[in-house]
């Protein structure tokens, strides 16, 4: 059986699979990327045991994209960053994707068996990069 810190990291695997792959490929312009933010939050928040979805679609990089003369192009993870935070049976697990490399990764920053929210130092230092 599964501990109850195995179980919320799940559970944000699940959000962050369900956000990136349903997301991915929509057509966006610097026109829209507020909405398609909100839209995605809300979408991600509606799942059991989502306490808080943070998307950040950032309109330079949206801009830079558009390589013809339409003004869209499609929604990338080299174009958004992403923060959840999970609680689960008093575990909080904080997550987030930001581009490493080229490549957009998915990662957990903390995992507390305080769900309270609070966090200690080393976790707002690692949220900080």
């Amino acid at each position: 059986m599964a501990t109850d810190a195995q179980q919320a990291c799940f559970e944000a695997g699940i959000k962050f699979g369900s956000l990136y792959h349903q997301f991915a490929g929509t057509p966006i312009s610097p026109s829209s990327t507020r909405s398609l933010e909100a839209a995605m939050t809300e979408a991600i928040e509606n799942q059991p045991f989502c306490e808080s979805v943070s998307v950040e679609i950032h309109d330079d990089r949206v801009a830079d994209a558009i390589d013809h003369e339409n003004g869209y192009t499609e929604l990338t993870g080299s174009l958004m960053d992403v923060e959840m935070r999970i609680a689960y049976e008093g575990v909080a697990v904080r997550t987030r994707m930001a581009m490493q490399d080229g490549y957009p990764l998915m990662e957990l920053v903390s995992v507390d068996d305080d769900a309270s929210g609070e966090t200690d130092e080393a976790d707002e230092d690692a949220r900080n990069g």
